[in-house]
């Protein structure tokens, strides 16, 4: 399976550097393209001084935009996208394929005092249930949020799908590189799965604190190695992953295996 994650800062209504990169992608046989959060959209912090009819307008755009990249370049596009609906605001990662579009809901968004997404959006808090999963030529993605990478829970749904890669846009800062680092691959290997990571770049000022995003879009093997990262500035990067891979890793290692034989004398 090939795949790419497209590193980029926020660009708001312009598309030309999406277009051209979409372009590059279709030419390398690209399967599928990640985006980071806070791509097609202003970060949330911005979104406070934009009007709700401006963010409705800006996403049915964007979405019609993906849908006509997605079907003349037979490309699936995985991007978070802020929508509204019913005059509330709400946090999403869309699946553009050419036949279709999909849209999930992040579960659990961040809610600290300086960073409080489950504030400000619609998002519903309920009971965690399974993400997004779907296959591309029969390698299975399932797709959530960086902040739903540190959930147990999340991890758990994932695993009763036997998914091949988890897809995981992200906008982290604050110099957290090593610690995101640390945890992609950790999860990788306890769950014997890809990890591929878009985290986006540029920066946000609020008052006296600069939020830098520092890119470092990752992708992580089953054996929780890195294979693939990028540094601080705008890239495109292709990467190929097997099944196969995966196969032999939850073979080698046997922790399915360990928790199924103990599930079986319950």
């Amino acid at each position: 399976m090939r795949a790419a994650v497209l590193q980029l800062s926020a660009q708001g209504l312009s598309n030309t550097k999406l277009y051209n990169y979409i372009r590059i992608a279709h030419k390398k046989n690209v399967k599928l393209l990640l985006l980071g959060e806070y791509i097609l959209n202003p970060f949330f912090k911005e979104l406070d001084t934009i009007s709700l009819s401006m963010i409705k307008e800006q996403a049915l755009s964007q979405s019609k935009m993906l849908k006509e990249l997605s079907t003349t370049y037979n490309l699936t596009i995985v991007a978070p996208l802020i929508i509204v609906k019913k005059n509330k605001i709400y946090k999403t990662i869309a699946k553009f394929a050419p036949n279709s579009t999909s849209y999930y809901q992040q579960q659990i968004l961040i809610n600290y005092p300086h960073w409080n997404e489950e504030k400000f959006f619609a998002n519903d808090i309920k009971p965690i249930d399974t993400p997004l999963i779907f296959k591309i030529d029969g390698f299975k993605f399932g797709v959530i949020s960086g902040f739903e990478l540190h959930f147990d829970q999340i991890w758990e749904k994932l695993d009763t799908k036997n998914v091949d890669c988890v897809l995981i846009p992200s906008v982290s800062t604050f110099d957290s590189y090593d610690r995101w680092k640390a945890l992609i691959l950790s999860r990788a290997f306890t769950h014997n799965c890809y990890i591929l990571r878009a985290n986006r770049i540029g920066e946000y000022k609020d008052k006296d604190i600069c939020w830098k995003f520092y890119g470092d879009s990752i992708l992580a093997s089953p054996n929780g190695e890195l294979l693939e990262h990028l540094g601080n500035s705008e890239e495109l990067m292709i990467v190929d992953m097997q099944h196969s891979e995966v196969v032999l890793a939850r073979r080698v290692w046997g922790f399915r295996e360990s928790i199924k034989k103990r599930e079986q004398k319950q």
